[in-house]
């Protein structure tokens, strides 16, 4: 068993989707437009791996605050391949002007990541 996709509602279809692709190379499938649900969707594609689902709906309310720890899915973690990787990733989406909240560092259970925030606020570790 696996997981196949995870889903982020999001604001902007179209950045969002540059973001993924620019940063972490995906590959965006077909854009998919139900105009009865007023929904809009692509399926982000990676090297390997689960994909991720960008959704657009306009009347999905905004989370007032991502940063913030709570319950339910926090974070996804895309992996790189390096440590190297993972300190260039960073300090390149750093100098873009987007924020990273946790600084590149192995932890207690011997994962070497940083933690980023996408351009609406959702988290993402850069791992090996």
């Amino acid at each position: 068993m696996r997981i196949e996709h995870l889903a982020i509602w999001v604001t902007d279809l179209e950045g969002m989707k540059e973001f993924y692709e620019d940063y972490f190379y995906a590959v965006a499938g077909e854009k998919y437009h139900n105009p009865n649900k007023n929904f809009t969707s692509y399926f982000l594609s990676f090297s390997e791996g689960s994909r991720l689902e960008l959704m657009q709906k306009p009347q999905i309310p905004l989370l007032v605050d991502q940063e913030k720890e709570r319950l339910g899915i926090i974070h996804f973690a895309l992996s790189v391949g390096s440590k190297q990787k993972v300190d260039d990733l960073t300090e390149r989406l750093r100098k873009d002007g987007f924020s990273v909240i946790g600084e590149a560092r192995t932890t207690g259970d011997g994962y070497y990541e940083s933690v980023v925030l996408d351009p609406e606020r959702n988290r993402i570790e850069i791992t090996v």
